[in-house]
């Protein structure tokens, strides 16, 4: 395989994607890693390649051989049509994810979320088609705030376990943006059980998180930080906890520093290496 063309097609996939950075949070690939491997200092492995085509909108075989033209031109167009600036939208979209948060989804009507962005109704049913559609992007504005938190919060901590533990104490349900997060996730779940296409809207934004969690686990074992094994198990059991936990915390079953200990104690004694 020719790994110079292999990065410069890459390279021209991301960056007609948008940013770098975005690319990497949305495909579940650390940053770091992301330009490691555009340098030549990393090689891409087959599964981030699969996934940068498909969030990119290439065919992996373009990608991969450079057969085929990119849809380059297209992804741009919509790109520069996704980043036009739209006042109203984001108002209504904020106002939305607020009302939702905190009086409940199925307590939250269009005029009132109009009413809230300091617009009419007929405006908020001119960007969005109908509640379904508001609910759906508040979860891509959690999943959106929670990757951004993420990059800030991890840029330049190189130690594996304490990327595992700060990525775990940014899943806290505290606070007035991780709180109703929460609520909002929690109500996508509620949803999800009789709704499939919320079921695969949550199902996406749950895989970057768990990707992200799986990353930390295996660079941390490869590096003799944390306990050989199935570390794709042990991303599921953790954030199976994380979920556990937090449902108990978000009902007044459990306090945010009962669910701060119960995940130092599993990531100490279960996925950190003893070392002498």
């Amino acid at each position: 395989m020719d790994d110079d063309g292999l990065r410069d097609r890459v390279r021209a996939a991301i960056d007609a994607a948008g940013s770098r950075r975005r690319v990497a949070a949305a495909v579940g690939l650390d940053e770091t890693k992301l330009s490691k491997s555009l340098a030549g200092r990393r090689r891409f492995t087959p599964d981030e390649l699969d996934r940068i085509a498909a969030h990119t909108d290439v065919e992996l075989t373009w990608l991969l051989r450079g057969e085929g033209a990119p849809p380059v031109t297209a992804a741009s167009d919509l790109i520069a049509a996704r980043d036009e600036p739209d006042d109203a939208r984001k108002r209504i979209l904020d106002a939305a994810w607020t009302l939702i948060a905190t009086r409940g989804y199925h307590r939250v009507r269009i005029a009132d979320v109009g009413e809230a962005a300091g617009t009419s109704s007929a405006s908020v049913h001119y960007h969005f088609a109908d509640k379904d559609a508001l609910l759906d992007e508040a979860l891509r504005h959690n999943v959106e705030l929670a990757h951004d938190r993420q990059a800030a919060a991890l840029a330049g901590v190189d130690d594996p376990l304490e990327r595992l533990q700060t990525l775990l104490d940014l899943q806290m349900p505290e606070g007035p943006v991780l709180e109703p997060e929460w609520s909002i996730w929690m109500q996508v779940w509620v949803e999800a059980l009789t709704e499939p296409r919320h079921r695969d809207l949550y199902a996406r934004g749950q895989d970057r998180w768990f990707r992200t969690v799986l990353m930390t686990l295996v660079d941390g074992a490869e590096r003799g930080v944390f306990t050989h094994g199935d570390q794709e198990l042990r991303a599921r059991q953790l954030t199976a906890l994380v979920d556990g936990l937090g449902v108990g915390v978000m009902t007044g079953a459990s306090t945010p520093a009962q669910m701060r200990a119960a995940l130092r104690d599993f990531t100490t004694t279960i996925v950190r290496k003893d070392l002498p």
